[in-house]
């Protein structure tokens, strides 16, 4: 065999380390083919962005960052949550050091703001006002598989009262939030966050009732490199819509885009975007004592879709009286009131194509308000996928979660893991069966001798996908404030591609 030959076969097998997988057909051996499989690998870095947490002075953030404890070692690495102008200072640093040997310390604002150390155990941070900048973040190693991180931030007072938390999200190029509004009564953002070290250039689009929302500000946008950028949504149209679909994608680089919604009856929260287009679509976790719901969706395709509109309660699914069906226009945005959806019960929605054979791909997300009067406080849900293997969420305190699993189709299983508290506490764990067709709310363990905050983590055991979400209620001054966070899968595991070499054609 020549040397060509053998390095091509030690290039091979290692093809083989890295995908997981390889078949190795070797000249002399008769077709003997030597196979190493594993479909799944843990993820060896993740990407997190926090927008920047508000307007207000008399806001405060809390940050917990996590990752759930996973089998086997792994490289150690990093997680760490910091400022995008904590990198450049560390960069001009750098180009000063090379000048000036006496500037060898970095200040304290090079800092990162959450760092965790280790798996199984999160960390929170603190910070006040109205200038905390957005956070990117990135996890290597063994912290980044599951890697999560919560930014809640609360407002005592004034027209963006309320608690705002959001899950920080992972940068992309193409996002939908459907519920936004140029309403007189509300102040919406778009906050866009870019963690490369190249400027981004993303467009706005909105759609109302009657389709596109012209304008030409939304267009071209520049995010600069680690930076983030705020956009007042009624900036760029002239029209006054409730109901609104915002389109974030990106020309060139990627972003993370949350909007930041804040109405003068209602208090504010965030909304995050939905699921991708799809003709099924589940929103889980809806407060038993929700006072109002309304449902905002919308068809990006060329055909118009027809829904069915069922909740998944306690015991079942049944139809709201009245909007048992949605029709939504190609491009255009429909907002329904569901009014007193819930009945007292906590549920999830469920929307189906009216025609199995014909599924039009849309979006959508709930508004969801508890109280009355001027006690009021809202909170969105946007569709999700299911939990599938894992799916984590940070910030529980001792009292206030509640935790929705709905089973949309069969019956599904799943474990819940209350971690180690960011003080003190000892993980506990519970295994939950969710009927068919139905929504199961629950208060979730608590860790034992919790000081602090801590995490949940929930994996699929059996059954059919489990949807879930996490409703944090922090009441204050009568006002029942409220967030509610979703569960997709937290992608800490990617499917490996079978790569299969056949080296016959190596023979002389």
């Amino acid at each position: 065999m020549k040397s060509t030959s053998l390095s091509l076969i030690a290039g091979a097998v290692a093809l083989a380390a890295v995908t997981g997988f390889a078949a190795l057909t070797v000249p002399g051996d008769d077709g003997a083919t030597e196979a190493v499989a594993s479909s799944r690998l843990p993820v060896e870095r993740s990407s997190l962005l926090c927008p920047a947490p508000g307007l207000s002075d008399l806001a405060e953030t809390a940050y917990t960052s996590f990752t759930p404890p996973a089998d086997g070692d792994g490289e150690a690495g990093t997680a760490e949550l910091k400022s995008p102008a904590a990198d450049k200072k560390k960069d001009d640093k750098e180009k000063d050091k090379s000048k000036d040997k006496s500037k060898d310390k970095a200040a304290d604002s090079d800092k990162p703001v959450v760092a965790l150390k280790e798996p199984g155990k999160p960390v929170t941070a603190d910070v006040s006002g109205s200038d905390a900048p957005a956070l990117v973040g990135t996890a290597t190693g063994r912290l980044a598989p599951g890697w999560s991180a919560q930014q809640t931030t609360t407002v005592e007072a004034g027209d963006g009262r309320g608690v705002l938390g959001v899950s920080c999200t992972a940068p992309d190029t193409d996002l939908w939030f459907p519920a936004a509004s140029t309403a007189k009564t509300r102040e919406d953002y778009v906050n866009l966050t870019n963690p490369d070290d190249t400027a981004a250039v993303a467009d706005i689009e909105l759609y109302g009732p009657d389709g596109t929302l012209k304008s030409d500000v939304g267009e071209g946008i520049t995010v600069p490199a680690g930076s983030g950028v705020r956009v007042l949504i009624s900036t760029l149209t002239s029209k006054v819509v409730d109901d609104v679909t915002v389109h974030v994608t990106t020309r060139t680089g990627r972003v993370g885009a949350v909007v930041r919604t804040a109405d003068s009856k209602t208090g504010s929260d965030w909304l995050t975007a939905s699921a991708a287009p799809a003709g099924t679509l589940v929103l889980p976790g809806i407060p038993a004592d929700a006072t109002s719901v309304r449902l905002v969706a919308f068809a990006p395709g060329e055909d118009d879709a027809d829904l069915t509109v069922r909740l998944l309660g306690k015991t079942g699914p049944f139809a709201p009286v009245g909007n048992e069906d949605l029709h939504v226009k190609s491009r255009m945005t429909a907002g329904v009131d569901l009014k007193n959806l819930t009945r007292g019960e906590a549920g999830s929605l469920l929307l189906t194509p009216a025609q199995k054979d014909r599924a039009t791909p849309v979006v959508a997300a709930l508004r969801v308000v508890r109280g009355k009067g001027d006690k009021q406080e809202v909170g969105y849900i946007p569709a999700t996928g299911p939990v599938g293997a894992q799916a984590t969420v940070a910030d529980n305190r001792s009292k206030g979660s509640t935790l929705s699993l709905t089973a949309p189709g069969a019956a599904g299983t799943v474990k819940v893991t209350a971690s180690a508290g960011s003080k003190a506490g000892t993980p506990v764990s519970k295994t939950y069966k969710v009927a068919a067709g139905t929504t199961l709310a629950v208060t979730p363990p608590v860790p034992s001798g919790l000081k602090g905050t801590y995490a949940l983590t929930v994996q699929t055991r059996s059954g059919g996908p489990v949807h879930a979400a996490r409703t944090l209620a922090l009441p204050q001054d009568g006002i029942p404030m409220f967030t509610v966070q979703t569960l997709p899968d937290d992608g800490g595991t990617v499917e490996v591609p079978v790569a299969e070499q056949d080296l016959s054609v190596l023979d002389d």
